[in-house]
């Protein structure tokens, strides 16, 4: 959303055939009905579409934005690392910044990919990404977090969590009480690679103990390419996630006020369900999207799933947004009004991939 509540969509689109990309965005004067003419971003040259790393766009509250994306960084240590780095806008769109690499240890930083970042109650913008600097030689990347002062960009960075799976999306998400949570999935004892949650309660001072959102005990030599999401209601903290330990696909738990975490709960037991998102709308309902096989004989196109569950998790409808006929992947989803939402997803085929949308009123 921008800084006057209107819904921005933003992907990755090609400028010709030479695979040479830009960032573009477009924003909706209607609730996510209709986009306005797309614009394109100058600084975002050498980005690289990529499903499970998104590139980004933020509206601060003053009408800045910052954009942020993920360009590829081959090194004689790793021949497919990539780097984050932003541009800022202070004209509304109009100019924007040199590209900027979101490490202030550029020499140091070497691989960094899977970035979030989220508007902080102070004004400023927070970000998290994994990051390939480490104290050990253990497996895994470090969770590094970063905020902005001022026009400034993004300074003060520092590892907030060790040993992190180095393929999977992370997440940054603030709730009405103004607390800072992140969730990712971690790399526990060596093998086992479940999902994590820990908050700050100071805009990112200080932070929590992590804590495993679900006893998976997924132990596995390979990353699984999707990571968590999380939303709260009145009642609590929302969480889903992939995982295949102790059973397949994407599950779902709470974390009530001043409680653990709930037993997980199954949202699709497909193996093939993965990439979830959510967000609450009316009443603290939850809306759940993600992408798993269509379940016919011969056709291995992907669709995109849809749950409603009450601000207690309890479920109230299951359905699927796309059909069968497409291949349809790697959902986002926010809130438009206090009963609809905007889904983005991105359809494949042989030809090419597109960026489909639907607005939903629930």
């Amino acid at each position: 959303m921008d800084n006057e509540g209107r819904a921005v969509l933003c992907w990755v689109q090609a400028q010709d055939t030479a695979d040479n990309f830009l960032m573009a965005y477009a924003v909706s004067p209607d609730g996510g009905k209709t986009f306005n003419k797309t614009r394109f971003i100058p600084t975002t040259a050498g980005v690289y579409p990529h499903d499970e790393n998104l590139s980004k766009i933020l509206f601060r509250k003053n009408g800045d934005i910052i954009a942020m994306f993920a360009v590829s960084n081959p090194n004689p240590e790793n021949d497919y690392a990539g780097l984050v780095k932003y541009t800022q806008s202070f004209d509304g769109g109009k100019t924007w910044t040199a590209a900027k690499q979101i490490a202030e240890d550029i020499t140091g930083s070497i691989d960094e990919r899977y970035f979030d970042m989220t508007l902080l109650p102070n004004g400023e913008v927070a970000a998290i990404w994994l990051d390939s600097r480490k104290e050990m030689p253990a497996e895994g990347s470090s969770l590094y977090y970063a905020s902005t002062q001022g026009r400034a960009g993004f300074k003060n960075e520092k590892i907030i969590d060790r040993q992190l799976c180095q393929c999977c999306r992370t997440k940054l998400f603030v709730d009405e009480a103004g607390n800072l949570h992140a969730v990712y999935r971690a790399i526990l004892n060596g093998t086992v690679r479940d999902m994590m949650h820990l908050v700050s309660g100071d805009n990112g001072k200080s932070f929590s103990k992590p804590e495993r959102i679900s006893a998976d005990n997924w132990a596995i030599d390979g990353c699984p390419h999707t990571g968590p999401a999380m939303t709260a209601t009145g009642t609590g903290l929302h969480f889903v996630w992939y995982t295949m330990g102790g059973g397949s696909g994407v599950y779902y738990c709470r974390k009530p006020n001043n409680q653990g975490f709930s037993q997980r709960e199954t949202v699709s037991n497909l193996p093939s369900a993965r990439h979830p998102q959510l967000c609450t709308i009316k009443n603290g309902e939850l809306v759940i999207v993600w992408d798993e096989q269509a379940q016919q004989a011969g056709n291995l196109n992907n669709r995109i799933g849809l749950q409603i569950r009450d601000n207690n998790g309890q479920i109230t409808q299951n359905t699927h947004l796309s059909p069968d006929s497409i291949s349809a992947t790697h959902p986002v989803i926010i809130k438009v009004a206090e009963s609809a939402v905007l889904v983005a997803y991105t359809n494949k085929s042989a030809k090419d991939s597109q960026v489909w949308y639907k607005h939903i009123n629930l």
